[in-house]
């Protein structure tokens, strides 16, 4: 229907396989998967309940009969019992022991966090490639030189892949935090109402041997080791502001990367990638504007600002739980991954495209370079026995005269002619020139990155299937 809304982070920016993740299929068909494998482990620790029972609930684990939940729902307002009874109306010989014992967060906060697990190991494939694709840029451009800047005034000289590297470290950070959280995936498991297992305890007869079996082993069928040791009615809503907080830190890493690659489109040093029939602008046919990395800083920066939501919710919740979580987590946690999906598959296309422009850049470096060797014109003068002190005065005052003649007059550096024609240097041109040498002015950077590449980025990503980038929408 095109009279209704439509959300451009499905429509537009995040790819199919984290859509899907997000979607009623997914959501719904763990629902029954959690319910059979609480059937089947009540079963197996002496409920009365039969194996028909189970294969019948197994027939239509993943045929969802959504006209009748959405039908029963809007005579009882409650989506968890809505599909209790639409599996039943498909099972019924099961139908009286689906979510025996269980509450809504069972399959509710059970699956959201199946979700976010392997949502978060998809975004570690796509942070992954990004990591790749930059690594590849920095060793190609490890050794050529480019003009430095700090506060974004020229500085000392470093390396196109050294810059790379500053990238791909943030994205290390980040990477770091997914792994981390991805070490300590737990589910809620089975724990009752309040979190205290009551309705399971009396099932069993009292026998807490067997509540315990039961929350271990549903959390096993489901392929998880381990559940959170205590929960109120829902896992604590701090995994949600844990989560948007690591995508947030993506984000904030992926903002800094695209600042620079338009700062760099601007310098005409390094650009985006740029399809043959591409328009840049509606009005200036001339344009090519950094569209791609503009889009990575816009849908970061909602990524950044949502990290508020699980913030708030969490700090808000009353005691066992509340209710005013699940209406902003339905909407906050699966756009901060749709959105970061967006984002990661575009750094990935950017950084697998830049086109560098390396006359350009030499130019640039030139131009500033005499200002930044006139430290080592001037030791090379006081070997030939000139005054540390003076010469570094007359430096002073020759690179005052010579930015002057660059900024107002709009000429060339004629700093080197300045010092050549100064006698208390005792240096000539030509003495000067042999050491504005670029690559003499990058210091370590070449083997940074190489040893960067080799010790830290190459072990950190070994582990992680690398797949194709998502196709961009420019």
């Amino acid at each position: 229907m095109k009279n209704t809304y439509e959300s451009p982070l499905t429509s537009r920016y995040a790819s199919p396989e984290m859509q899907a993740l997000f979607s009623p299929d997914k959501k719904f068909k763990t629902w029954r998967k959690l319910w059979i494998a609480l059937a089947e482990t009540e079963m197996e620790l002496g409920l009365d309940i039969k194996q028909e029972q189970i294969d019948e609930l197994k027939k239509f684990q993943d045929d969802i009969n959504y006209e009748v939940a959405k039908e029963r729902e809007k005579e009882v307002r409650h989506d968890v019992m809505s599909h209790v009874y639409a599996y039943g109306v498909q099972c019924p010989s099961a139908a009286g022991i689906i979510h025996l014992g269980a509450t809504s967060c069972f399959v509710g906060d059970n699956t959201d966090l199946i979700i976010m697990y392997e949502a978060m190991e998809l975004v570690r494939e796509r942070l992954g490639k990004t990591i790749a694709t930059l690594a590849k840029f920095a060793d190609e451009y490890k050794d050529l030189p480019t003009l430095g800047f700090t506060h974004f005034q020229p500085a000392q000289p470093t390396t196109v892949g050294k810059r790379a590297t500053l990238w791909i470290q943030d994205f290390l950070l980040d990477l770091e935090n997914i792994e981390d959280f991805l070490q300590r995936k737990r589910l809620r498991g089975a724990k009752g109402t309040t979190g205290t297992q009551a309705s399971f305890l009396e099932l069993f007869d009292g026998d807490y041997s067997k509540v315990k079996a039961l929350d271990k082993t549903v959390a096993r069928k489901m392929g998880y080791d381990d559940v959170f040791p205590v929960t109120g009615q829902t896992y604590s809503r701090k995994i949600d502001s844990q989560v948007i907080n690591i995508l947030a830190g993506i984000a904030q890493s992926a903002t800094k990367f695209s600042n620079d690659i338009r700062l760099l489109q601007h310098l005409k040093e390094v650009e985006e990638p740029f399809e043959k029939k591409q328009i840049g602008s509606s009005a200036m046919a001339y344009k090519r504007n950094p569209m791609r990395s503009e889009r990575i800083a816009s849908l970061s920066r909602y990524v950044i600002a949502d990290m508020i939501n699980p913030a708030m919710t969490v700090a808000g919740q009353w005691f066992e739980r509340t209710l005013d979580d699940s209406a902003n987590k339905r909407i906050s946690v699966p756009e901060a991954f749709l959105a970061i999906d967006a984002v990661l598959n575009l750094c990935a296309n950017v950084s697998d495209g830049l086109v560098v422009y390396p006359k350009v850049i030499e130019q640039r470096l030139m131009k500033e370079l005499p200002f930044m060797a006139t430290e080592n014109i001037m030791m090379d003068a006081v070997k030939k026995g000139g005054n540390r002190q003076e010469l570094h005065e007359r430096i002073r005052i020759h690179s005052l005269e010579a930015a002057k003649v660059v900024k107002v007059e709009g000429k060339e550096n004629d700093l080197v002619d300045r010092i050549a024609a100064d006698e208390a240097f005792g240096v000539t041109k030509e003495e000067i020139l042999a050491v504005l040498k670029p690559e003499l002015y990058v210091g370590c950077s070449p083997i940074q990155v190489e040893e960067f590449l080799e010790e830290t980025v190459r072990p950190a990503i070994r582990d992680i299937e690398i797949i194709e980038t998502a196709e961009i929408t420019v």
